[in-house]
């Protein structure tokens, strides 16, 4: 069983976010157990309902208080959404994997286990946003249709800073040859996000730096990698992938914040 020191939530900031409420958070400060144990905020794990609901208002506590949380149902796709206002406690979640707003009181929410979490901010339009970026939603270009949805609201691209939190590390994430084979065939020159595996056949692909190159690909002229293992860092991180090595029956999720 993990122990997780449940005193304190811990709030990561990035440095190009200056002056925006956000954070990066782990598994630390949270009330759940066993193999959850810490700041689960996974609507789709088997954790206690009430759990999750404390961890939650203690996540946002730590970074907007008094913010509205909200959150979609994320499924690995390309699809922003625009939130205007609140979503109903009891409403379906819309389905997609990127939120933007210039709402101020509203805090938007990316639930992570390994896929990457990717903050962004205009700070002089007063518009946000938040993407979940696993490798299928990188590379059909959750970043793009981001940062469309933030111009569409008064941003402006070359003004907007993002930041990409903890996710899965080059030497934590091995994959096969059908993998890189997919992304070579979109741009040979995605061979540089890729080093030789330990096994025959195989990779070590760097999603944090694929998604920096997305950002930057899409005028993004400010980005922040924090450079955090959540594989490798079991105390601070959950890890879909860890937890499916060692066959445990469930994974926490993490959340990553930004609101205005």
């Amino acid at each position: 069983m993990t122990h997780v020191d449940a005193s304190a939530v811990e709030v990561i900031r990035a440095r190009v976010l200056g002056g925006v409420a956000h954070g990066f958070l782990g598994r630390r400060g949270g009330v759940s157990k066993n193999v959850v144990a810490g700041l689960n905020v996974g609507l789709g794990t088997a954790d206690d309902p009430d759990a999750v609901a404390e961890n939650r208002r203690r996540a946002v506590a730590s970074v907007r208080p008094g913010g509205r949380l909200v959150t979609v149902y994320q499924i690995h796709s390309a699809d922003t959404v625009t939130i205007a206002s609140p979503l109903p406690e009891d409403g379906a979640r819309p389905r997609a994997d990127a939120l933007v707003t210039n709402q101020p009181g509203l805090v938007l929410g990316i639930l992570t286990a390994d896929c990457a979490p990717v903050l962004l901010a205009d700070r002089e339009a007063g518009v946000i946003g938040a993407a979940h970026a696993g490798w299928k939603g990188a590379a059909g270009g959750i970043t793009d249709t981001v940062v469309l949805a933030m111009e569409a609201l008064g941003a402006r691209r070359d003004r907007i800073a993002a930041a990409i939190g903890p996710c899965i590390a080059r030497a934590s994430y091995e994959v096969d040859a059908a993998f890189m084979r997919r992304f070579l065939a979109m741009d040979p020159a995605n061979e540089r996000f890729f080093a030789n595996g330990e096994r025959p056949g195989h990779g070590q692909f760097d999603l944090e730096a694929y998604v920096a190159h997305r950002l930057a690909e899409a005028g993004v002229r400010t980005v922040e990698a924090l450079g955090l293992d959540t594989y490798a860092d079991e105390t601070r991180f959950f890890s879909f992938r860890r937890a499916t090595h060692r066959d445990e029956p469930d994974y926490g999720r993490q959340i990553a914040l930004i609101g205005l």
